[in-house]
Parts: structure tokens; sequence; C-alpha cells
């Protein structure tokens, strides 16, 4: 089976897979601790696969996507320790399939770049990947799978951390759908200005990129691009957006599986990962 590790700044999602069908075994979501030791995580990690009754032996390969650079040497000492492999980072180096059309690629998000590959696999280009997480990143692939592109705009969640730590006077509340825009109490109101206020945000963004897209195509001759949605929020915004059509729980997950794929080299537990080039 292959592991796949999406390591995020407040999440980081597990994933098991067939290596014969490419089906996904099972998959977890636990909170990202940037202080926990490799044993610490070891322990976690073999307690959840414990708990579905996977035998661990049967992993064979692991793959990792890390927007957290503190955890990185924590993650590759527990695969070494607990399941006796060498894991394969999506970083600099790997093979992605995927043009990277940006200034720096090094700057660009493994998770962006996972997601990228992944959308123009299972749904074709042009497409803009909205990834729903502590930051909400915005990705454009080009009918070609060219990586073209994005946004990146603060979260849902620490948007509200921001408002409720500089307004002494004002509560902390769930962030959830209000029944009304217009509330007729204090919570009613935040609760309609962080979720209206954030839909207006993400739609802003998305018609303004739609419409650079097309209009930077010849006569018009591109089909317009779909819109997907991913991460932890996606469910509770994407009816209210006017340009989201479809939600997408598993695109990092399977974009791990699609990279691992295109970087296989016959190896044993313990051997170090293929070297190779973008």
């Amino acid at each position: 089976m292959l592991l796949a590790i999406d390591i995020g700044n407040t999440n980081t999602v597990l994933g098991l897979y067939n290596h014969d069908s490419s089906e996904l075994v099972a998959d977890w979501r636990i909170t990202t601790h940037k202080n926990q030791t490799s044993d610490e995580y070891g322990v976690l990690f073999l307690n959840l696969f414990a708990m579905r009754q996977i035998d661990v032996s049967k992993i064979s390969a692991i793959v990792v996507s890390s927007v957290v650079p503190p955890l990185d040497t924590t993650i590759r000492r527990l695969c070494e320790r607990y399941f006796g492999i060498r894991p394969l980072f999506v970083e600099p180096g790997i093979k992605t399939g995927m043009p990277l059309l940006v200034d720096n690629p090094a700057e660009l998000g493994a998770d962006r770049i996972v997601n990228g590959v992944a959308a123009f696999v299972r749904y074709g280009g042009p497409i803009i990947i909205v990834d729903f997480g502590t930051a909400t990143t915005f990705d454009v692939i080009s009918a070609r799978g060219e990586y073209i592109g994005g946004v990146i705009a603060p979260g849902l969640g620490i948007s509200a951390d921001a408002l409720f730590s500089r307004a002494a006077k004002l509560s902390r509340v769930d962030i959830k759908r209000p029944a009304r825009t217009i509330g007729t109490n204090t919570i009613a109101h935040l609760q309609s200005g962080l979720f209206y206020g954030y839909i207006g945000l993400v739609d802003g963004i998305l018609e303004r990129m739609l419409a650079e897209i097309q209009t930077s195509q010849p006569n018009g001759s591109a089909p317009a691009p779909k819109v997907i949605a991913t991460g932890g929020l996606a469910h509770m915004l994407h009816e209210d957006s006017k340009y989201i059509t479809a939600i997408d729980d598993m695109l990092t997950l399977d974009g791990l599986r699609l990279l691992y794929e295109r970087n296989r080299t016959p190896r044993s537990r313990g051997a170090s990962p293929p070297a190779t080039t973008t």
C-alpha cells in the first residue's frame, strides 16, 4: 500500500492507497502539531491504523507534501523509524509533468503543485482550484496542463481570529451560514459578516480571474475554466459561490498518488527515493 501524507498548517491528512487498483482504502484528518516529536506522531499514526485494523507491514511506500518546513525532518524520521521507508517528498527535483510558468517555481507550495496535477488529470483544463485551508489559495491550470499562476488570500478562520483578537467587545462565535443576511443580534451580525464577506472575497477574486483568463485568449476561443473547491471549509462555502461548480475532498491525496506513480522506481524498504528532475 501507498501512504500519502499532506501536512498543512492547520491539519494533516493521511490516505492509504492500494497499489494495484489505486483505490483509496482509508483516510484520516488530524491536527498539525509543529512541536510534536517523530515518536509522538508515530504512536498517533500506529493507533489510527490499528483502529481500522490495517497491517502496517503492507505499507511499501510513502509520499509527502508539506507546507510546514519545521515538520519535514520529523516526518522523515517517523517514516524511517516506524515504517522502515524513506519517503518521497514533493519538492524541487521530482517529476511533476506540469510546467510551472511562474517567476520562481521553488516558491510554489507543494500542496498547490499536487492539487494542480490532480485537477488536470481528473477534470482537464483550463481549471481553477480553490483550496480552503489556513490560507485560501486559487490556482490556475491551462488547457495544456501548465500552472500559470494564482492568488493567496487569508483563510476564513484566521480572518475571524484577527477580528476577535482585535475587537475586545466581540465574543468569538461559531462560523456558519446565517439564516438571514441582516442579523438582529451581535452573533448573527458577526456570522453574516464573516460568512457573506468571505463569499464576496472568493467570488470577487474568481470573477476577476475568469475575466482575465478569457481576455488573454485570442478571440476568446478558449472554453471557460471549470472551478473546483477542496479543503476543510469547502463544503460550508461552495453552495453560496456563483462560480464554484464542484467539491473534491480527495484532490490533494489523489495528486500525491499520481506524483508517486510518476516518480516510482522499484525499491525496497529503507532505500533512498529516486533522483529525478522536474
